[in-house]
């Protein structure tokens, strides 16, 4: 019986990739061994070797990986509450943080057991009114309950009940922050909020928060099919936000996502990645890119999956462009959907490469 599931799942993947693996038109990819003179590098554009790629963050963060790598190894959370303390409450940042934090945390539970995480537990415990710490700690409980429980079981349910009263006690210890709203996004999808109850949580988050990418994010998913919603309710969602959306916001990225979320794991409609559908979302979120600013937290977010989607529908040169801006970061959708984002990541990479180069391109004529 392994064996079949072993040969099912080879067949899928081969589905999804043979096509551009397997190409002989004289414009296409062509496979040849390592090392051939025609074999296309990828480190001849500078990229990350597959081994070295950080699976922490979408995109580059120095004082959270530096303030992570402090906690980490003393065990001291007065790093991380500093850090947080120091973020503003309305950005984007300051959601990736907490996010980051409580990654780091539940991470080390899973690989020690009763003992990983000990200094989010001395922070809640020794500093039981900083906002940072309850805010950390309510995203820690969503992410336990995604990781180590089933969704629907009982103790799935348990631990996103105590996620949602932590969400509460961060709600009232800072009244402008939109974080504890948005880690209850998680909480409503998982518990499944009848739609008028996600509507009022909702109504908080974007009265503190009306432009921030993350949250829009965390409440597509609720909206999708596979949840609360629907395709069509997920689409409405997407494209109103991405029209009311001023010019510079990645909010007009938001339908990209949405078709993401309803992508069929196996694609039968020959060009499926070329249709109307796909091509008018790749081009709000091209669109939002170009528009956006270039520091702007949630772009290596938005690039990531432009990737994905560029690649296949054999936009190679496009592809490029996104890559040379977020190889090194790999903690973004659709990667961490895998097993291991950085194998995932280098796969779709080296496509790419493949790509561009077997249509004239090269390190010299990729623009920076």
């Amino acid at each position: 019986m392994e064996i079949l599931w072993f040969l099912i799942a080879l067949g899928l993947l081969f589905g999804v990739l043979g096509p551009y693996l397997l190409r002989r038109r004289h414009d296409g990819i062509k496979v040849v061994a390592p090392g051939a003179p025609d074999a296309a590098d990828p480190e001849a554009y500078g990229f990350v070797r597959q081994e070295a790629q950080d699976v922490r963050l979408p995109g580059a963060d120095d004082d959270l990986l530096d303030v992570l790598d402090v906690v980490q190894a003393t065990q001291d959370w007065r790093a991380a509450a500093q850090l947080l303390a120091g973020t503003d409450k309305a950005g984007e940042v300051r959601w990736q943080r907490v996010q980051a934090f409580a990654g780091a945390a539940s991470l080390e539970l899973r690989d020690r057991p009763g003992v990983g995480g000990a200094w989010l537990r001395a922070w809640r415990a020794e500093a039981p009114k900083d906002p940072g710490a309850a805010a950390v700690h309510a995203e820690f409980l969503v992410q336990q309950a995604w990781r180590s429980s089933s969704a629907g079981t009982d103790d799935f349910r348990i631990i996103l009940e105590e996620a949602r009263k932590v969400c509460a006690e961060a709600a009232l210890l800072a009244p402008g922050d939109p974080v504890p709203y948005i880690v209850e996004l998680a909480v409503a999808r998982g518990l499944g909020y009848p739609h008028e109850q996600f509507d009022q949580l909702w109504a908080k988050v974007i009265d503190r928060a009306p432009e921030h990418m993350g949250a829009h994010l965390a409440a597509l998913h609720y909206w999708c099919e596979k949840w609360h919603g629907s395709r069509e309710e997920a689409d409405h969602f997407a494209t109103t936000a991405a029209a009311r959306a001023p010019r510079g916001s990645l909010l007009a990225a938001l339908p990209l996502f949405a078709v993401h979320e309803h992508v069929p794991d196996v694609v039968l409609v020959q060009d499926f990645f070329r249709t109307a559908v796909v091509s008018k979302a790749l081009d709000g979120a091209l669109y939002a890119v170009h528009s956006a600013r270039h520091d702007d937290p949630m772009l290596a977010h938005v690039r990531h999956l432009l990737v994905w989607f560029l690649v296949r529908a054999e936009r190679w040169a496009e592809a490029m462009h996104q890559l040379v801006r977020v190889d090194g970061h790999v903690g973004a959708v659709p990667w961490t959907l895998s097993g291991d984002p950085a194998e995932m990541y280098t796969l779709f990479r080296n496509l790419a490469v493949a790509g561009y180069e077997a249509n004239g391109g090269s390190p010299a004529t990729l623009p920076r």
